[in-house]
């Protein structure tokens, strides 16, 4: 927990029981390299016993992205997601039938987007790739 005070201190947040609690749920997913809407952040108190409101939850999410602690994926699919902010570049998979987050990074990628941008005059300097997928043999139907 100490751990957690002190993230939400260095983003200039309170240390509030809801914060911390959500600041851990979001860390243990991410340690199974999972994303997480804000009902299932909300679902995941209620299974822990914790009476935080979906309201709050939307609300300490929406700081922490102000603030810089959580990243916000607004996929097509229809639905956001939120990740710790690392710092570190990747990219993500989408399964559009379980709506599953899988998280990736290929350099080789990474050098040819950099490399169309230059042929074109600019420097690359963010984006973001998103690919949309199915399981082999999962087709729709």
């Amino acid at each position: 927990m100490a751990q957690e005070n002190q993230e939400l201190r260095n983003a200039g947040l309170k240390v509030t029981l809801p914060r911390v609690k959500i600041l851990q749920i979001l860390d243990a997913a991410e340690a199974q390299s999972q994303h997480m809407s804000a009902e299932d952040v909300y679902r995941a108190l209620l299974d822990a016993g914790d009476d935080v409101g979906l309201a709050t939850v939307y609300r300490v999410l929406t700081q922490f992205e102000s603030a810089g602690l959580v990243t916000r994926h607004n996929f097509e699919t229809g639905h956001s997601v939120f990740e710790l902010a690392k710092g570190e570049h990747h990219d993500h998979m989408v399964c559009v039938d379980s709506n599953d987050v899988i998280e990736f990074h290929d350099e080789v990628i990474e050098e040819r987007q950099r490399k169309i941008a230059a042929e074109h005059g600019y420097e690359l300097v963010d984006h973001s790739l998103v690919l949309y997928v199915r399981k082999k043999g999962q087709g729709e139907g």
